[in-house]
């Protein structure tokens, strides 16, 4: 037998063990909640507290430095064979959920950086590895994804820091409180000789189930657009107003929606989602003169994302002006579609092929770190398949068998990136 196929026998079996090692800790993670009876972890929450804690050892005892930053985000940072942090590779995801989320979804790219650096068994490599475990991609907490992610790269503007939670707390009053109760957290930075972010993450849809693939590599995120919209019509007895005389901005929301699925099935790709509508009073006995709804909408070209912007806000205009009512359009989020860098995409394809996965490239629908990540470094993402193509529920599920798949080839990457990271290395002496 070869060396090749020694070393990669040996692969597989640390990829096999470590697979079943993970998943245990993704169900302990899954036990760090903030809301009883559901998974629930928010950014710079008390769950989230308990998560540091517990995997701080984790991360120790595979030989890595952990600090938490200014932002709450987890770091752990395994050094280089010279000891010296020439080039870096940044492999991240992130730790805070939805309400009522799965066990996998960001948890599981976090503890893909930790199995990686444990299947060196010691070994060090030309270049460092820092494993972050985002504080907050989803947004929950203040209706704006990507804070930790941002925080690294410098993107937490003065508009952001002054969202506000539920509670009225602001982004930047939430940070100031963190920051006082953990003098020791450092700056939250982008290492300077950073060359490389690479992210696995389930799909969280149903692509690489249809093809029977356990992974795939991406090289886009769709951009997205997000909208706070109002229509304001006219409360009014639900038994004495005639139809005729209504001013009801639910039944104008409610066309307008119809419209939104029906002008986004027209451009190949896109993807739109009313997903929140309140009305108001909200009495069953009288006429809704208010309906706030949001509005998301996404696609892999911006120009064909922010086409449909304009004629989804045009018919919502429209439906008002003709049903006599006002409709405001606020579009409070903006995230372009993201390319990813063709020479790290290229590094995941290699390793799959020599770990023995067939390869397929894709476009996500969903955001991630990597979205902002990109555009700092080259970057990339290695999906993992999701059963059912579920995710954001507490159905969501991920195979043992492609965790170990994404092990094996992970490992494979490590190789592969010493090769880009010399690249970048003679690059930048150059």
């Amino acid at each position: 037998m070869s060396d090749v196929l020694i070393a990669d026998s040996r692969r597989t079996a640390i990829a096999r063990d470590a697979a079943a090692t993970l998943l245990s800790h993704c169900e302990a993670i899954a036990k760090c909640t903030d809301r009883p009876g559901e998974i629930l972890r928010t950014f710079l929450s008390p769950a989230m507290e308990r998560v540091h804690q517990l995997v701080r050892p984790w991360f120790e005892v595979a030989g890595m430095t952990v600090n938490v930053d200014r932002a709450g985000n987890l770091c752990a940072v395994y050094p280089a064979d010279s000891g010296e942090d020439s080039t870096r590779l940044l492999i991240g995801s992130h730790l805070d959920t939805v309400p009522n989320a799965g066990a996998y979804d960001g948890v599981l790219g976090v503890l893909m950086g930790l199995a990686l650096v444990e299947g060196l068994g010691g070994r060090r490599l030309p270049y460092s590895i820092e494993v972050i475990g985002f504080s907050d991609e989803e947004g929950t907490r203040f209706g704006v994804p990507f804070i930790g992610s941002r925080a690294v790269v410098g993107g937490l503007d003065d508009r952001l820091l002054e969202s506000k939670d539920a509670e009225g707390v602001t982004i930047g009053e939430a940070l100031k409180g963190f920051c006082d109760l953990h003098p020791e957290a450092v700056d939250a930075l982008l290492a300077p000789q950073t060359v490389g972010y690479l992210e696995f993450h389930i799909e969280q849809g149903p692509v690489l189930e249809s093809r029977n693939l356990a992974l795939g590599t991406v090289e886009a995120l769709a951009g997205q657009s997000r909208f706070h919209l109002q229509f304001r019509g006219r409360a009014g007895h639900a038994g004495t107003t005639p139809m005729h005389l209504r001013r009801d901005a639910l039944a104008a929301g409610a066309e307008w929606m119809t419209r939104v699925e029906a002008i986004a099935s027209s451009y190949e790709g896109l993807v739109a989602t009313v997903g929140q509508i309140v009305a108001e009073p909200g009495a069953v006995n009288v006429i809704p003169g208010m309906v706030r709804c949001s509005l998301d909408l996404r696609h892999r070209e911006d120009a064909v994302r922010r086409d449909a912007c304009r004629a989804i806000v045009d018919e919502a205009r429209s439906i008002a002006e003709r049903r006599g009512l006002l409709v405001e359009a606020d579009q409070y989020h903006s995230q372009p579609a993201v390319h990813f860098d063709q020479e790290m995409i290229g590094v995941a394809d290699i390793a799959m092929e020599r770990a023995g996965y067939p390869t397929i490239r894709m476009t996500s629908g969903a955001g991630h770190d990597a979205m902002v990540m990109a555009q700092h470094l080259p970057s990339t993402m290695i999906f993992l398949r999701s059963p059912g193509g579920v995710s954001h529920h507490p159905d969501e599920r991920v195979l043992e068998a492609d965790v170990a798949a994404a092990i094996h080839t992970g490992l494979y990457f490590l190789d592969q990136f010493a090769l880009f990271a010399k690249k970048k290395e003679s690059d930048r002496s150059a």
